[in-house]
């Protein structure tokens, strides 16, 4: 959020050079000032450009967009600054049968994106956007460019998925392409609660995890104005990697409540299905995922796992509450396929097996007004309050690319309370993390109020004289 009492840094470097990232980083850590790591695109919490500390620099990483796309080994090396739409145009541009499993806002910078874990609709395919990556860059705390060799296996375990800026400077990652067919298809079915809403959403839940790898629905779950009346409305939105006769075909084996037909379908090739859901219209042409613009509205998201089936009378009780607060709103993003056969720990995010979808709270403004803003942040916080019986216990999950600072900060370097956050990111996790970034940045240079902590008793000025 920026108004005119959020604190501005000191100076904001723009970087063009791998040499000039190092400057940055050797010189801020002289003076002791904070550094706060901008790649390209979207903060949810804003910690990237704004900070507690008084003095601190932003180094924003958006000239690092170079993207080179290569085919014929189906890989590619994106900077840090580039964002997804511009990736997705750049793969389109030389192959109609190659994509990338990663987000489905276009704004989104790849830096933070692969960095906390990154994930779109083929997530059920093809995993998440960490699980491709096979190389990177990074500029470390003594100003050194690393790639996967030199950084070591360590870091490069705690840069895909562990949030880069705990850890270094990302330059850009090196991603492994994935097949996608000629025809991909879509559809969006919105029922109400009094078109048994409820009943379907009880009934995606039991169908999602097990249902074909190349198909993934998200649902919508929103307070609706219908006949002068607020209602909960259902929103089914679907990805599938092939054409409509097989989607129909598998949805009447499996999902037949939902009633979809050849009509609801729209055919097309993997980019028109990324335009698509990126809420462009069927007569977009995809250069329009080159445009870096964002909407700066206000907003705030909140996440959560959900393990075990929700009951039709409890989504009833979901819905019921969204309308009584009125603007907050659920997207339930479905889990199961690929994701249950890569282990926890393979990456830093570990929420995969066990998990039926993940939640994001989503809830946006356009008007900077205290009065709204903490109307509509309250209501973030009494639905979490509410969710609590029928999400992940022992930590409560949660997903470090939905930031959210009501569940925890750290002030300076306090292991105890980056415990508290790091272990609903992280969960079993963290404590790698924290091990990791003891010994890659001891005195805790690179921190935000939500970074990995190092370990208790650990940054010292001997640490110091080791690094030198």
């Amino acid at each position: 959020m920026n108004t005119s009492s959020t604190p501005k840094p000191i100076v904001i470097i723009t970087p063009t050079t791998e040499s000039e990232v190092q400057a940055a980083v050797l010189c801020s850590k002289k003076i002791g000032v904070q550094i706060k790591i901008r790649s390209g695109g979207h903060d949810y919490e804003g910690i990237s450009y704004i900070s507690s500390d008084p003095d601190f620099i932003v180094l924003d990483m958006f000239n690092f967009r170079s993207i080179d796309v290569n085919i014929e080994d189906e890989t590619a090396v994106v900077g840090a600054g580039a964002q997804l739409g511009e990736f997705y145009y750049r793969i389109y541009e030389k192959s109609k049968v190659h994509g990338f499993p990663a987000g489905v806002c276009p704004t989104v910078g790849i830096g933070g994106h692969l960095s906390g874990g990154g994930y779109g609709t083929m997530l059920r395919k093809y995993g998440l956007s960490v699980d491709q990556v096979i190389d990177a860059r990074i500029v470390d705390v003594n100003g050194r460019v690393l790639d996967r060799k030199s950084m070591g296996d360590d870091l490069f375990w705690a840069i895909r998925g562990g949030g880069g800026a705990s850890f270094g400077v990302i330059l850009s990652y090196t991603v492994k392409l994935v097949r996608v067919p000629e025809v991909n298809t879509i559809f969006r079915i919105m029922k109400t609660v009094a078109e048994n809403a409820s009943e379907l959403v009880y009934k995606w839940q039991s169908v999602m995890s097990t249902i074909d790898d190349d198909l993934f629905i998200r649902v919508l779950l929103q307070p609706v104005t219908v006949n002068r009346q607020r209602v909960g409305r259902a929103s089914f939105i679907a990805h599938y990697l092939g054409d409509s006769d097989s989607l129909v075909t598998l949805m009447t084996k499996n999902f037949p409540e939902l009633g979809l037909r050849k009509e609801d379908c729209v055919e097309g090739s993997w980019i028109d299905a990324v335009l698509y859901w990126a809420n462009f219209d069927n007569t977009t042409a995809p250069e329009v995922l080159l445009d870096r613009q964002s909407d700066s509205n206000f907003g705030k998201r909140k996440s959560d796992y959900v393990q075990t089936p929700i009951s039709v009378s409890g989504i009833r009780s979901i819905f019921s509450k969204l309308v009584e607060l009125g603007r907050l709103g659920f997207v339930f993003n479905p889990y199961g396929g690929k994701m249950n056969e890569i282990a926890a720990d393979a990456t830093p995010m570990p929420h995969r097996a066990g998990n039926l979808f993940k939640i994001q709270y989503s809830i946006g403004w356009s008007v900077a007004d205290p009065e709204i803003e903490r109307d509509y942040l309250n209501q973030t916080r009494v639905m979490h309050d509410f969710m609590t019986p029928f999400v992940s216990k022992n930590p409560r999950g949660a997903f470090l690319n939905y930031r959210d600072l009501d569940i925890g900060v750290m002030t300076g370097n306090n292991y105890n309370q980056g415990k508290v956050y790091g272990e609903m990111y992280f969960m079993e996790n963290f404590d790698r993390l924290v091990k990791i970034k003891t010994a890659v940045d001891p005195d805790n240079f690179f921190r935000n109020e939500q970074s990995i902590p190092t370990l208790p008793g650990k940054s010292s000025g001997k640490s110091r004289k080791m690094m030198k």
